[in-house]
């Protein structure tokens, strides 16, 4: 007894003289998944990205700093921790930078960097000056 496909299961793959065929990155892309909610990934993302929220100095620690704030003139080298804030959500992150201070702008209570970076003063929390000669 014959089974069902015998007669054509042994035929060659038919090919187009006229078509190339379809790579199969391409015919792989006819498969993916369709996103029926567009937005709705970034969306996901974005509320699970984690932020910080801004933390209170105490008095002690905002003496300290105010100390280390009138140390800073232009040329001395330190490094700043301080909050930024984020766009998107609530809270934001704490990050450093390191440089040679251009100047303080008293007005706009701005630390401004030998690179350009511009650093607010109540956004600061730490500041770490670098001893002469490192």
């Amino acid at each position: 007894m014959s089974e069902p496909y015998d007669d054509i299961i042994n035929l060659p793959h038919p090919t187009s003289e006229r078509h190339p065929r379809m790579p199969m990155a391409a015919r792989a892309a006819q498969f993916s998944p369709f996103a029926a909610l567009t937005g709705y990934e970034d969306a996901v993302h974005e509320t699970a990205r984690l932020t910080s929220s801004r933390a209170e100095l105490t008095e002690e620690e905002k003496s300290i700093l105010d100390a280390k704030l009138q140390l800073l003139e232009p040329g001395v080298a330190a490094s700043f921790t301080y909050f930024q804030p984020d766009s998107r959500k609530q809270g934001g992150a704490y990050l450093t930078a390191a440089g040679m201070v251009k100047r303080m702008d008293s007005c706009a209570r701005e630390v401004i960097l030998a690179n350009g970076q511009k650093i607010f003063v109540d956004d600061i929390i730490g500041i770490q000056l670098e001893a002469p000669g490192d």
